[in-house]
């Protein structure tokens, strides 16, 4: 006897609901129940995420929060947080020296971003075109590797306008001595040369990490069309290198925004403002003059600038983009 509810089938038979159903493709949602497996991986997740987590919180949100609420206040180093609203702001905005220190903070980042880049996609394409060394590879790492005090201070020395190595050799060749950190021509330069000199081993083994993903039949199928190596460079590496230097670029823009141990340990903001960048004006503001909320507020000025340029190349590079597909 035909199921109660059940179907007619041409042939004779009868079709049950269930069967309708796969024959209709309509399917009932089904409800998975969590498993005593999936529970313990979620336990595992979180037990492992839970350290960076509270470290994330305790060191970098709630002192992003207190930062904002500083920056609406007036506070000093001796008196309570005294809420002003957007006093620090107005007053912000008509500080010279401020528009001087965001100016000079502007130049270094041209410098070091323009020279940083160049150099490192150089060093990451000889690296892969003539050698395959590791030891030449870690040799590159060695600047990185020293702490930026400690480069700021080799290359004080070695720079110094009386006993420095540099100006010796220069005075000995005919070409006159250089006041390189005494200098307001060139001292954000020879800031931007030393930090330059520092990180572009590190840029060019990201660049380098970037090229091996690349196929090598693409450069054979170029070659086959009749492609110089120059054109293949501008044609196929840097636009299939497009989300590598893409992060590359977010990366050594923000961290050049926040130079501050180089300028604080050579010229601390001399000759004459020539090298008070943003970061060293705001350690002068809240640790030597104890304006702590007018220092918030520029550290919130950096922060949302940091955000719209990080934005802005993201959006302008498609960094989420790929030319290989």
């Amino acid at each position: 006897q035909p199921h109660p509810g059940a179907a007619s089938n041409p042939k004779g038979g009868c079709v049950t609901r269930q069967s309708t159903t796969a024959l209709t493709g309509r399917r009932k949602p089904v409800t998975h129940s969590s498993t005593p497996h999936s529970r313990h991986d979620l336990r595992t997740a979180v037990l492992f995420i839970t350290p960076a987590a509270l470290g994330f919180g305790v060191f970098f949100l709630v002192p992003t929060i207190r930062g904002f609420y500083f920056s609406l206040t007036q506070y000093n180093l001796l008196g309570e947080p005294k809420f002003i609203g957007l006093g620090n702001f107005q007053k912000l905005f008509a500080d010279k020296l401020f528009w001087n220190s965001l100016g000079v903070t502007l130049q270094y980042v041209v410098i070091n971003i323009v020279f940083q880049t160049v150099i490192a996609i150089g060093l990451a394409v000889l690296m892969q075109r003539l050698t395959k060394s590791t030891v030449l590879r870690g040799a590159l790492l060695v600047p990185w590797l020293i702490s930026n005090v400690i480069a700021a201070m080799l290359w004080f020395w070695l720079l110094d306008y009386q006993i420095g190595l540099v100006n010796i050799f220069l005075d000995w060749s005919g070409l006159g001595k250089i006041a390189f950190f005494g200098s307001e021509q060139w001292a954000i330069p020879t800031i931007a040369f030393v930090n330059v000199w520092r990180h572009m081993g590190y840029t060019a083994l990201l660049v380098f990490a970037g090229l091996q993903t690349i196929p090598s039949y693409v450069y054979e199928a170029a070659s086959i069309d009749g492609s110089s190596e120059w054109s293949s460079f501008w044609r196929i590496t840097l636009p299939l290198l497009r989300p590598v230097l893409a992060m590359v670029l977010v990366m050594t823009v923000t961290g050049s925004f926040q130079i501050f141990d180089t300028v604080s340990v050579t010229t601390r903001g001399g000759p004459v403002n020539a090298t008070r960048v943003i970061q060293y004006y705001i350690y002068q503001k809240g640790f030597a003059e104890g304006q702590f909320g007018y220092a918030s507020a520029l550290s919130v000025i950096l922060f949302l600038i940091l955000a719209l340029v990080a934005f802005i190349q993201m959006r302008l590079l498609r960094a989420d983009e790929s030319d290989l597909a």
